[in-house]
């Protein structure tokens, strides 16, 4: 605890002297020195509280006392790697099935979720990540986003869900006319990094048909977006229509609330045929007997405390207060979201509904003033992304809507007072 006495100056000089410009900071003018957390709080060296409004990987509450301890009484007993039997391992596999379809019945554990901006691998097919750098594999396929909001097939299209699929068609065509196979096709049941965007219902059975019929896989992220964030169902992927099944699944970050563990879950017939390869899978610490153990601790917490249905509740009420705003302000370009999973797209024009970047990155900038954590996202960076601890409470809801409300309506002042005192030509 010696460190947290050291000040903030001192703590920054360090940071750029040892560790690499690549690691970025939040608010990297002004960052945080964050010494505590709890629940949906985050305190700094100096005592000052603030509202997490966008850490997901804290999901049940950062610090939960729950997944501490068991964290820590497990650790006391063994932590050892998965080639020894133990029961935290099967019971945790178990308890994972029991929300999931009956056919993802095999799981494969892992330290940590693959992220997309450190294996080459996953580089080269994340759009967001390879735009900036060596540009498209050959290989890769990239389909539309099924935005409805920016797209090409928007909110007023009357059938948005099978307009996207066959973009995948057409691109699955594409691919197989340069004598390409396909392999998979992955996507975030809610894409977050695109915008916060909730895909048309019906858009992934009708892609999954054409993935299918082309002999590939469908891979649902969950990464970002499961565990009950979205309030009506404990898995997002479950929003497209309960006879929809993922070949895959993967899963992180709230997962474990902090503790490095992630889960692939899938089908018998795929693991049959990753089996079949006699390529043997190990993890050196996936689903160690601590990790499972804190896994095992974040799903009695959210049957517990009944978080689903908070999510569910306290995201309609957020979600209210936002469309509330909208009304009142025309940087509110769109509302969206399910759950605790909302985006705030704000614009600098209705009809072209060009992304108001810098207003969105001043927006965030004075909220932290006010003690508010929000970030922004989407390609134009001007998507406002709400995916809190799933204890975010009414009151937070309330109070930070307030906040963003006053914030805005300074910004329309001092916009009109800049247009009247524009001199006369």
């Amino acid at each position: 605890m010696a460190a947290d006495r050291r000040g903030k100056a001192a703590t920054l000089a360090l940071r750029r002297r040892l560790l690499s410009s690549s690691c970025r900071l939040f608010f990297p003018e002004d960052p945080i020195k964050i010494v505590r957390g709890q629940g949906q709080y985050l305190y700094d060296e100096q005592g000052a509280e603030y509202i997490d409004c966008i850490n997901n990987v804290a999901h049940v509450g950062h610090c939960h006392p729950l997944v501490v301890h068991a964290a820590h009484e497990q650790n006391q007993v063994l932590n050892t790697n998965s080639r020894y039997l133990h029961d935290n391992i099967v019971d945790y596999a178990q308890r994972l099935s029991e929300t999931l379809p009956e056919k993802l019945c095999v799981f494969y554990f892992l330290n940590s979720g693959a992220y997309h901006g450190h294996l080459s691998s996953l580089i080269d097919i994340s759009p967001y990540k390879f735009r900036d750098l060596d540009g498209q594999k050959e290989w890769v396929h990239v389909a539309p986003l099924p935005d409805t909001y920016r797209g090409p097939y928007r909110e007023d299209h009357p059938n948005p869900a099978v307009a996207y699929a066959n973009e995948v068609k057409r691109v699955v065509s594409s691919a197989q006319e340069k004598g390409r196979k396909v392999a998979a096709f992955f996507a975030e049941s809610l894409p977050s990094v695109g915008g916060q965007i909730v895909p048309p219902a019906g858009y992934f059975p009708e892609v999954a048909e054409h993935i299918h019929k082309a002999g590939g896989v469908f891979v649902a992220d969950e990464i970002q977006v499961g565990f009950g964030r979205v309030g009506k169902h404990f898995w997002a992927f479950q929003l497209q229509g309960e006879d929809f099944v993922p070949d895959i699944v993967t899963m992180g970050k709230s997962i474990g609330n902090g503790h490095p563990v992630a889960c692939v879950a899938t089908t018998q017939a795929v693991a049959r045929t990753f089996e079949s390869t006699g390529v043997e899978y190990f993890n050196t610490f996936g689903g160690s007997p601590v990790s499972c153990a804190v896994g095992l601790a974040v799903l009695d917490v959210l049957e517990k405390e009944q978080l689903q249905a908070h999510a569910a509740s306290v995201g309609s009420y957020l979600m209210e207060l936002l469309r509330q705003q909208k009304a009142k302000h025309p940087i509110i370009g769109d509302v969206r979201g399910i759950g605790l999973f909302i985006g705030v797209d704000l614009i600098k024009d209705e009809a072209t509904r060009t992304p108001a970047t810098k207003e969105a990155d001043y927006l965030v900038s004075r909220l932290k003033e006010n003690h508010i954590l929000l970030s922004t996202d989407g390609p134009g960076r001007n998507v406002l992304k709400f995916k809190p601890p799933m204890c975010f409470s009414l009151d937070n809801a309330q109070h930070v809507v307030a906040k963003m409300d006053a914030i805005l309506t300074d910004m329309e002042a001092n916009m009109r007072s800049c247009t009247t005192l524009q001199p006369q030509l």
